[in-house]
């Protein structure tokens, strides 16, 4: 019954994974004042064929028609730029839908400035790593008609691209777009650290509008790496250390049954939360340039002592054993540290969905109080029955060496059970 049940897990994550792989999204109109700015009514003119999709993270808005496959104009724009400084990034990369290796036309508006200035940037590995980020004139691709635009709230901006076919294919193009708050003359500082920062991009499709969603898929997958995590980490093992601490022989004493239970939450807990973490170094790998460390860390520790917790049960020595009493400590030792670790590593985790994590806070608080409140009420029953079963103890003690009769002895009686003793 328990490989069935870690079967069905196993099956119900893969589909869970297969979901989530599947992204092609289709348009998303463009909201009505976007459409009133004077640069889409331009491109309009131009090409009639122009479409307009609503992207999906920055609350950001893209324009786009082709003309001749090769020729491309595009128009994006946001309302998130801060109204004296800010930012607004977006570009093209020839190999993978990423922000490293982007060709990126970014413009910034300057407190001190009435017209934003607007320049070429190539994104290269350095930039992430502490380089500086300095216009780039020389790009693979030529870029015209260039210029920032401000209408009805927001700041976008307009160009025409001329791209090479040997590097970029428009039935699937790898396209990225970002927002930051400051800048230092030419140079944009760092943007947000929010998830909607790193899902900004996406793979798109010029001609038919429809689109490979990155963010999206990593949405899917977070919120299976999420739940897996809290029903495997963070709810089927403190449940196997309350059986183990309540039912083992005090004050319930349900020998052999506790040890069974015990031993499927945790392994169906080790199980669930193990295809979680993989998930996590799966969504790490692909985001290698932006890292929660404490959260990776943390992980990487619970997925550790719960691995030992697991060999434990293997290398457990037998009760004779002179090391038996070592095995114990170690092993409860282990088992407390993660129940304290591990709701950290919820929260930290649950704090990068911001500002989408209030039902994931409010579920695993719910779940928390739960098993708290059992717990406690575990606890109060346990020391209650151990200071009444004192309590009776030192009665029957106290009874029993208090002599008979009103403290006269049977001389006769205490000869025959003398005797009896001898």
């Amino acid at each position: 019954m328990q490989s069935f049940a870690l079967q069905k897990v196993f099956i119900l994550a893969l589909f869970s994974l297969s979901i989530a792989a599947s992204g092609l999204k289709s348009l998303n109109p463009c909201s009505d004042d976007f459409l009133q700015m004077e640069a889409y009514k331009e491109m309009i003119s131009q090409v009639s064929t122009t479409k307009c999709r609503r992207l999906s993270t920055l609350e950001a808005q893209f324009a786009w028609n082709i003309n001749n496959h090769t020729q491309i104009t595009v128009l994006i724009g946001t309302k998130l730029i801060p109204a004296r400084m800010g930012w607004l990034a977006w570009g093209v990369n020839p190999d993978l839908p990423r922000m490293v290796g982007t060709r990126a036309i970014i413009a910034i508006k300057l407190p001190n400035q009435t017209t934003p200035l607007l320049n070429t940037y190539n994104i290269t590995k350095d930039v992430k790593l502490g380089c500086k980020l300095q216009p780039s004139p020389a790009l693979d691709f030529r870029v015209q008609n260039m210029a920032a635009v401000s209408h009805a709230g927001f700041f976008a901006v307009f160009a025409t691209l001329v791209l090479p076919d040997q590097r970029y294919d428009i039935s699937r193009l790898n396209h990225v777009w970002q927002v930051g708050r400051s800048a230092d003359g030419s140079e944009p500082m760092m943007h947000w650290t929010s998830l909607g920062n790193f899902d900004s991009k996406e793979v798109l499709d010029l001609e038919t509008g429809r689109c490979r969603n990155i963010g999206r898929d990593r949405q899917h997958l977070r919120k299976v790496h999420g739940i897996l995590n809290i029903i495997g980490w963070g709810t089927l093992l403190p449940i196997g250390v309350i059986v183990a601490r309540y039912f083992r022989q005090f004050p319930f004493k349900l020998d052999p049954c506790w040890f069974y239970f015990h031993f499927s939450c945790q392994v169906l807990g080790y199980t669930l939360g193990s295809i979680g973490w993989g998930i996590g170094l799966l969504l790490g790998h692909e985001s290698k340039y932006y890292t929660f460390h404490p959260h990776r860390v943390l992980g990487i520790c619970v997925f550790g002592f719960t691995t030992l917790q697991m060999l434990a049960f293997r290398f457990k020595p037998a009760r004779e054993d002179e090391y038996r009493k070592h095995w114990n400590v170690y092993h409860h030792f282990l088992g407390y540290a993660l129940i304290v670790m591990i709701p950290v590593n919820m929260y930290k985790g649950i704090k990068i969905l911001k500002p989408e994590n209030r039902i994931w806070k409010w579920a695993y608080n719910g779940i928390l109080v739960f098993m708290a409140m059992v717990v406690l009420v575990l606890e109060i029953y346990t020391w209650a029955k151990f200071l009444c079963a004192k309590y009776y103890k030192k009665s029957n003690q106290g009874s029993n060496s208090r002599p008979s009769n009103g403290g006269r002895f049977d001389k006769g009686k205490q000869v025959r059970s003398t005797d009896q003793r001898i």
